[in-house]
């Protein structure tokens, strides 16, 4: 049987490699998917081509003499299969969901040759269930590291021997600074060139005899390189189809990464030019503050606390929660602190603090309503005022490290327009801490806030620790850390008074 018959059997025009349209031009679609291969009557190589080669998974290097490896018999038959087709002269099919090879004896001036076999990819690898899988992953993340690794894990499920993804900055580098970036790499590397051509960054397509590369391109911005490389053998029309597709997919998926990365980024530093940091108080108070983001992020919330002096050395202290997350409430929070350092510059009782407040609060209609907790404390007496306007009560640790959940009378809270707060008094012995805080620290899902305040007042910190130590402790045993809501959370000590043998 002739090679040109075994090829046209096997649907296929067989491309000889000393015709014009030999390995060096572009393979028709049908060859590109057919490869040929002529065993001895050892069953050992002595001719593959690199079609054959790809989808066997043979390596062409060397493979005059070797037998069919392990890897191969999966596409083209066991050796059994092989030798029985060389024995009897009946030609053999070995087929599986992906291709079908067909062996026929060879023989030569009626004597026995060996095996000569036909290979035919019947499904692109692309299109392979594994493969179809790994498709439907590539964008489905706002990440660009985790969407650069998804196609090449796709593209180099059967498609090319190595595939990379190439990125550029998302600002144009300064003179000298660091630009084209290799952001994922899939199979062999050292197949990959170090660089994309440059055509490809200006948008266009770049194809040769084992190389594809393909610009990631997003409303005529390039964003970088798609690189494929085959160690044997050429892409076909079908093999530039889907990598073009891949390519667009991850193009417009890396574009979303960005522009969700930096609407994240600005947040951050809104919300963070909101939160600044507490009023100094008198110095007769101690005060440390702590700021958790939910999970552990770096966006902030709604969570505010605040200090502010007033007369005779007493202090107002402030710690609230305005309803919701991300920048409107950041916004709304700072709203608050704005309205309250004015009402407080007055100094009112905190009750009275309060219900200006929420009177002003409530004639803007779309401020969001936020919890408030504030302590007038005035060293020189040892005593403190507290008002709340919905707010969880505070706790004091006393000198011994044994805690007390102050009772505070509950008013609504702020932007209500309700009003109705109330005045709770509380003295302070020496070494007292006070901890005032946001309901992140304590609260658990399916718990009751009973349950909560309990679990905090069961913390024993070190009396003769700091007060940073104090906090610190706090928001350990209450693992804060992996809080379902953002954490504030502030405590103040009265200082000593020095005698004047201390002096």
């Amino acid at each position: 049987m002739r090679l040109e018959d075994i090829a046209r059997e096997g649907g296929g025009d067989l491309v000889r490699a000393d015709s014009p349209d030999g390995p060096g031009e572009a393979f028709s679609q049908a060859a590109a998917s057919v490869g040929l291969a002529v065993l001895g009557t050892d069953t050992r190589y002595l001719f593959a081509d690199a079609v054959y080669c790809r989808i066997a998974g043979e390596v062409r290097a060397g493979l005059e003499g070797r037998a069919v490896s392990p890897r191969a018999e999966l596409s083209v038959g066991p050796a059994q299969f092989l030798a029985a087709a060389l024995a009897d002269g009946h030609s053999r099919v070995h087929v599986t969901s992906v291709s079908r090879c067909t062996w026929h004896r060879l023989t030569i001036h009626g004597e026995v040759a060996g095996l000569v076999g036909l290979l035919v990819e019947t499904t692109s690898p692309a299109a392979r269930p594994e493969a179809a899988d790994l498709a439907e992953r590539i964008g489905t993340t706002l990440d660009e590291v985790t969407t650069c690794q998804e196609v090449v894990s796709y593209l180099g499920t059967g498609l090319a021997d190595a595939v990379a993804v190439d990125l550029l900055p998302e600002e144009p580098p300064a003179m000298g600074g660091p630009g084209l970036r290799r952001a994922a790499v899939a199979g062999r590397a050292e197949l990959l060139p170090p660089y994309p051509p440059r055509a490809v960054l200006r948008g266009r397509l770049a194809l040769d005899e084992r190389h594809l590369a393909l610009s990631l391109t997003v409303d005529d911005r390039v964003l970088g390189a798609l690189l494929l490389v085959r160690a044997d053998g050429s892409f076909g029309d079908r093999d530039v189809l889907i990598a073009q597709s891949a390519a667009r997919r991850a193009a417009v998926a890396i574009e979303h990464a960005r522009m969700f990365g930096q609407a994240q980024r600005t947040a951050v530093e809104l919300q963070r030019a909101l939160l600044t940091d507490p009023g100094l108080p008198h110095p007769n108070l101690q005060l440390a503050t702590r700021y958790l983001p939910a999970g552990g992020g770096d966006l902030v919330g709604g969570d505010w606390f605040e200090t502010v002096r007033l007369h005779f050395g007493r202090t107002l202290l402030v710690i609230g929660d305005v309803m919701g997350h991300g920048v409107e409430a950041a916004v709304d929070m700072n709203s608050y602190r704005a309205a309250l350092r004015d009402v407080a510059a007055a100094d009112l009782p905190p009750h009275r603090v309060l219900r200006r407040l929420d009177r002003d609060i409530s004639d803007v209609a779309t401020r969001r309503s936020a919890t408030c907790l504030l302590v007038r404390v005035d060293p020189a007496r040892m005593l403190a005022a507290f008002s709340s306007a919905g707010h969880l009560p505070p706790v004091v640790f006393g000198h011994d490290g044994v805690a007390q959940v102050i009772p505070v009378q509950v008013g609504p809270p702020l932007g209500t327009g309700v009003g109705g707060y109330d005045i709770t008094s509380h003295s302070f012995e020496p070494g007292d801490t006070l901890l005032m805080f946001t309901d992140g620290l304590v609260e658990r899902r399916g718990e009751d806030i009973d349950v909560s305040l309990d679990r905090l007042a069961r913390v024993r910190p070190d009396p003769g620790g700091t007060l940073d130590g104090l906090v610190d402790e706090v928001l350990t045993e209450l693992d804060a850390a992996h809080a379902e809501d953002d954490v504030a959370l502030m405590a103040v000590r009265i200082r000593r008074k020095q005698a004047p043998d201390d002096q």
